[in-house]
């Protein structure tokens, strides 16, 4: 079931580790994740954590894009050239120079890619090599969102697409199907309310999401219509890990919009610990 140059006892670490760092980097997935069972929790980090070890250079603070781009199709290129794992060097070349500045999540990439069951992994890497080379293109035109194919462009690339890996996570487990318009919508519903929420800090660092002449209203709607597809996605997910997975992520963006229309700066953390149990309770009563 493992990567071939993992022993069990390095895998029950890794397993840990990733589970630590998934703790410190998210709390949106840190909770649909350790609820996860085996074999499937460990996919889902994977494809977590080597989407946030990308995700980290792409909103690096002291790195400029051209070297952002640079990285980022190096990590991509490292991960096409995966078979049955990596070499422990395998992406050391490509962040010479680099490691003391990239985030802990990033330097451990190739860990990542290695915590996936073997039958699933490479589903994994080619889903963040391709998002690496479509961070690069970003990278490269500065963020520049001009129109709303723009914006749908843009919210596929770095979410979408990932709507559509865990449809496939999902499917490899135990066979669930989806609806992968509605795993798009689900993916891409999710980001949008992660631009509203870091509008603010993405304009002090000169990047602009919204298309040209687009409001917060604006970005609320497309949020909202797209998050009521990711509605659709998600009732018609069978009772199992895929529905427990995808219910918390999307009451959190749910609320998370409702926090931003009303004035707040985003959901606190008790905020998100209150509606957590009160859809574990609505779950409960349901079953």
């Amino acid at each position: 079931m493992w990567c071939k140059n993992q022993s069990g006892s390095e895998n029950m670490n890794l397993r840990r580790d990733a589970l630590q760092i998934l703790k410190e980097t998210s709390r949106t997935f840190y909770i649909p994740i350790s609820l996860l069972p085996p074999g499937l929790q460990e996919a889902v980090a994977s494809a977590y954590l080597c989407m946030r070890a990308i995700d980290e250079i792409e909103d690096h603070p002291e790195l400029d894009n051209a070297t952002k781009a640079k990285l980022l199709r190096t990590i991509s290129l490292t991960l096409q050239a995966g078979v049955d794992g990596f070499a422990v060097d395998a992406f050391f070349a490509g962040f010479s120079g680099y490691e003391n500045t990239l985030e802990e999540v990033t330097v451990r990439v190739r860990e990542w890619s290695l915590l996936a069951p073997e039958t699933i992994a490479p589903r994994i890497w080619d889903a963040t090599a391709a998002m690496a080379d479509r961070m690069a293109y970003w990278a490269e035109r500065n963020w520049k969102i001009y129109t709303e194919s723009d914006l749908d462009r843009y919210t596929f690339g770095v979410a979408g697409a990932v709507g559509l890996l865990l449809s496939d996570l999902w499917t490899w487990y135990d066979g669930t199907q989806t609806n992968r318009t509605q795993a798009i919508a689900f993916g891409r519903g999710l980001q949008a309310v992660n631009i509203l929420r870091n509008h603010t800090d993405d304009l002090g660092r000169g990047v602009d999401f919204f298309p040209e002449g687009w409001s917060a209203a604006n970005m609320q709607e497309y949020a909202r219509r797209n998050l009521i597809l990711a509605e659709a996605y998600t009732k018609e997910l069978p009772t199992g890990p895929a529905l427990d997975f995808c219910q918390i992520p999307l009451t959190l963006a749910n609320g998370t919009l409702d926090a931003l229309a009303n004035g707040k700066e985003k959901l606190s953390r008790s905020d998100v610990f209150a509606l957590i149990e009160q859809l574990i309770s609505v779950n409960m009563k349901a079953s």
